[in-house]
């Protein structure tokens, strides 16, 4: 091959391998930042602290809205009633949440034989045991080991 034809080739060769460097770096760097929630992230919610949430609601009603200390005082009132009642509403979704959700398993087991029944409290047991260990790595609590789940 003569000298300008294998140079050629290898400019080439070169150009395509470093393309493909510049798109394996990029989609790593985009699925860590975008897809992942961050380096070293463990999907934690991105939801902003209610408390500094707070803060920054009463200090932009105290300089721009100008409130003077009795109704800063009566708007902190404000917010905690609001807090508490969504913390009610809260508590009672959940409640009746559980309530649909064990109807729903109540119908399925008399739906089953017998024979299937076991291996259905068997998937319930495992899918309660993994919700129990997201909620425990989602307030930042270390998981518990993982049980082996042999057939």
């Amino acid at each position: 091959m003569p000298k300008s034809r294998l140079s050629a080739f290898v400019y080439l060769f070169l150009v395509f391998a470093g393309g493909a460097a510049v798109g394996a770096l990029g989609y790593r760097l985009y699925a860590v930042q975008v897809l992942g929630g961050g380096p070293g992230s463990a999907r934690k919610s991105s939801a902003p602290d209610p408390e500094d949430v707070r803060k920054h609601l009463v200090a932009e009603m105290k300089d721009r809205v100008k409130l003077d200390a009795g109704q800063l005082a009566r708007y902190n009132q404000i917010l905690d009633a609001t807090r508490e009642d969504f913390h009610a509403l809260h508590d009672r979704m959940n409640a009746e949440g559980r309530v649909i959700h064990d109807r729903q398993v109540a119908q399925i087991e008399a739906l089953l034989r017998p024979d299937q029944l076991a291996v259905y409290q068997q998937v319930l047991a495992e899918h309660e045991a993994a919700r129990k260990r997201r909620l425990q790595q989602e307030r930042g609590n270390p998981p518990p080991p993982r049980p082996d789940f042999k057939k």
